[in-house]
């Protein structure tokens, strides 16, 4: 389990309403027995009034009600005001580099957005604006680019260094590199809360809850079984497992039909191709799934292999 910020760290976000803490922790209050996100708009209790949790649900196991205001049990439809002006700015223009001073010059504290996306993304936000250039070089690449113009676009200061970028993140230099092939990565926010999706390009291969302390361990499994690079952004199979999961949420689908890319041992994808034999609305035990595939007393490992 992640560990929780220390108190102090957990009271000053609260204090300042600190966006970036949104989805690490909910804060309850012992005088009025209600819990919130620590963005609440709620004037600030005392410190000595409150405790804090990992989960919503943890907090409610305790005694505790959600705020009305801040609606602690609903999904985070989307990234704080200022992560959504920075990712669109990314988006927009690829090839820019918004380096620390930028975004000192934009109010924005860069050791903040560092926390942020290296919770939320596994990378810094440098990092994150440097692999989805290079993502966006590979595409351009494939589409048959030149490659003087793909290094020129790709926002480097030189040919050198984004040679050099490029090679260590797709193993191969830019010359060599047409016709690869990358994982695509990106957040999806459900109703029970955001998940990191991953998808080859003809298939999905990860759907994780985006707090797992796994996920970093999990990118590095993917990478050592289809031997590719993750890349953030979305393709076609992402998209359409985007709109299945809306579809399934507002209770409109009971079946999913995104393609899935099942990589792991044997025995790990005779555990997946029995949870995926599992009709809807009915559940099972890891007993009886160790039993259905052949392994009588192997429940443990088969809850490991779930996840």
């Amino acid at each position: 389990m992640t560990a929780l910020p220390s108190p102090s760290t957990m009271y000053r976000a609260v204090a300042d309403r600190d966006g970036s803490y949104e989805g690490l922790f909910v804060v309850a209050v012992r005088t009025t027995g209600v819990f919130c996100r620590p963005t609440c708009p709620a004037r600030t209790p005392l410190r000595t009034n409150v405790e804090y949790y990992r989960h919503g649900k943890d907090a409610a196991a305790a005694g505790y009600r959600p705020c009305k205001r801040c609606r602690p049990l609903d999904p985070s439809d989307c990234h704080p005001e200022w992560v959504t002006g920075l990712l669109e700015r990314v988006e927009r223009a690829p090839a820019e580099r918004i380096t620390d001073r930028d975004l000192k010059a934009l109010g924005i504290d860069p050791v903040k957005v560092r926390r942020y996306f290296q919770h939320h993304f596994a990378m810094t936000f440098h990092a994150y604006q440097r692999t989805r250039r290079l993502g966006m070089a590979l595409d351009s690449i494939n589409q048959g680019t030149d490659l003087m113009h793909v290094a020129f676009n790709s926002g480097f200061e030189s040919n050198s260094g984004f040679r050099e970028a490029f090679s260590q993140l797709f193993g191969q230099p830019p010359g060599r590199a047409r016709g690869s092939r990358h994982i695509s990565a990106t957040l999806v926010t459900t109703p029970i809360g955001p998940f990191i999706a991953a998808a080859t390009p003809e298939a999905v291969c990860m759907l994780e809850f985006g707090d797992r302390p796994a996920l970093k361990t999990q990118a590095k499994t993917l990478t050592r079984w289809f031997d590719l690079p993750i890349v953030p952004g979305t393709n076609e199979p992402l998209e359409r497992l985007r709109s299945e999961l809306d579809e399934y949420f507002e209770g409109r689908r009971t079946q999913f039909t995104v393609p899935l890319a099942i990589a792991g041992t044997a025995f790990q994808q005779a555990v997946w191709e029995r949870l995926l034999a599992i009709p809807f609305g009915e559940t099972t035990t890891y007993q009886a799934v160790a039993q259905d595939i052949g392994r009588p007393g192997a429940q443990r490992a088969v809850g490991k292999a779930n996840g």
